[in-house]
């Protein structure tokens, strides 16, 4: 799947690693996909609420169905993203700009998730 069949075909957003804070860059880029009408599920053990929305501890934790798991966490951490990811049944996993692991990537592909690493959602949500 492109990139553009991706953003209009899955519209529910889990962001690991998403927070509070107005000047992180995982704020203002969920903000964003929240504003043109994604449905937005934070993915933080250290919050509560983000944007509105209540925040899950754990991938597992989240009680609706997830398409798109979307990682603002460090690489050395995507390989235990991609397990939760798969586990849960998602359909792509997100890997935002300096976030890589090719091992993950195509152990998420090999259990047929389309994976994007190394770009970022907005950017690429403003481009299609």
């Amino acid at each position: 799947m492109t990139i553009p069949e991706i953003l209009d075909t899955h519209r529910t957003i889990a962001v690991v690693g998403l927070s509070s804070n107005r000047s992180k860059p995982s704020y203002s880029v969920t903000a964003y996909m929240k504003s043109q009408g994604y449905r937005i599920i934070p993915v933080n053990p250290n919050e509560t609420e983000v944007l509105g929305e209540r925040a899950y501890a754990r991938l597992q934790d989240v009680p609706e169905p997830v398409e798109i798991v979307n990682v603002f966490r460090r690489s050395e951490h995507v390989r235990d993203v991609v397990d939760d990811a798969i586990g849960i049944g998602a359909k792509v996993i997100w890997l935002q700009e300096g976030v890589v692991d090719e091992t993950a990537a195509r152990r998420a592909r090999a259990a047929g998730l389309d994976v994007v690493m190394d770009l970022c959602i907005l950017k690429e949500h403003m481009r299609k």
